[in-house]
């Protein structure tokens, strides 16, 4: 006895022509969702105009940085460059100007100190230190005042201390080195002797 083929036994009108068109249905779907999202067709190719347009705008960019990299690398090296000119001969002008004092110095120095000229002799040495002092008052260096001042610690050094009834204790009584400052930073603090009160007498 022959059986049926199995296929046949199974299969119902229609139904492959349904399975067929559920095929083209799911095919077209996705056409649909593909064309949604933007995505380019498989195989697209750029234009060659768009190509070369994003090829020359890469170039551009490319030599922009590469002259900005030469520029700044030219400026990095101007400033090294300044900066260690400014450390060697950034004292020029104040040596300038000591060289003059220094001619000052060596003129009093060549004078024959005599009894008569004592007084002529001390005259030039002034002369000679308010001429060095104008040139670093040029230069933003001030002198501060310390004698008879409040002992400070923020710019005065206290070498010592002495009885005296002159000047308030905790004042300054004596000074041996004076104090200065550079536009507002202190450069060296005065070193001085701080008053303290009289120690009182037995009777």
């Amino acid at each position: 006895m022959t059986k049926p083929p199995h296929d046949k036994k199974h299969s119902r009108p229609g139904a492959e022509t349904t399975d067929e068109s559920a095929h083209e249905q799911s095919s077209e779907a996705q056409d649909i969702e593909i064309e949604s999202v933007g995505l380019p067709d498989e195989g697209a190719v750029m234009p060659d105009k768009k190509l070369k347009a994003a090829l020359d705008e890469v170039a551009k960019w490319k030599n922009d940085y590469l002259y900005l990299r030469a520029d700044f690398d030219n400026y990095r090296k101007s400033v090294i460059k300044e900066r260690a000119d400014l450390i060697k001969y950034g004292c020029e002008r104040l040596i300038i100007e000591l060289l003059g004092f220094l001619d000052t110095v060596d003129r009093v120095l060549q004078m024959q100190m005599t009894p008569e000229n004592v007084e002529q002799f001390r005259s030039g040495f002034e002369m000679t230190a308010n001429e060095l002092k104008n040139v670093l008052q040029q230069f933003g260096v001030k002198e501060l005042e310390a004698a008879g001042q409040a002992f400070n610690p923020a710019e005065h050094e206290a070498v010592s201390s002495e009885e005296t009834d002159l000047v308030p204790p905790g004042h300054i009584f004596r000074v041996f080195k004076k104090a200065y400052k550079l536009h507002d930073r202190l450069i060296r603090p005065a070193q001085v002797v701080v008053a303290k009160e009289l120690t009182p007498k037995e009777s």
